[in-house]
């Protein structure tokens, strides 16, 4: 069986050797052994951290991410879920939408002063109630 040390895991899904550890510890993959000192790993890894990357740039939490595997390690991915955070992007990209759009007119407005337009005005209204929010920060740990 052919078998993949921890250094050519990394290197083939483009993380730091500390981040397979880390998702080691928290259970979202598992090595299959070691060579000395270095962990070893069932080439299926590289899937499964493909799926882990696609998570974490959909803006799952680990936690999330780790609850769409089965028992018997295989990916068992709620829809709902799924659906859940598109809509969560959805909301999200439209956000975004205005307040680029709401920028770029601020940029180029002929008003004398960014307080005398009434697009940037409102702009400041809806970020003074919560309208605007910043993006989320992602979850503490290694990528």
């Amino acid at each position: 069986m052919t078998v993949l040390d921890i250094g050519e895991v990394a290197r083939r899904a483009g993380v730091p050797a500390s981040t397979l550890r880390y998702y080691e510890e928290k259970g979202l993959i598992a090595s299959c052994g070691r060579r000395g000192l270095r962990r070893q790993y069932d080439p299926d890894v590289i899937e499964r951290l493909a799926l882990i990357a696609l998570g974490r740039t959909a803006g799952f939490s680990l936690d999330e991410i780790a609850r769409t595997f089965a028992a018997d390690g295989q990916p068992d991915i709620d829809r709902g879920m799924l659906a859940a955070k598109a809509d969560e992007l959805e909301a999200r990209i439209s956000e975004l939408t205005v307040l680029r759009d709401s920028l770029r007119h601020a940029a180029a407005c002929p008003a004398p002063s960014h307080l005398e337009c009434p697009t940037f005005r409102g702009l400041l209204a809806a970020a003074a109630t919560g309208a605007v929010t910043p993006p989320r920060k992602r979850t503490p740990g290694p990528r």
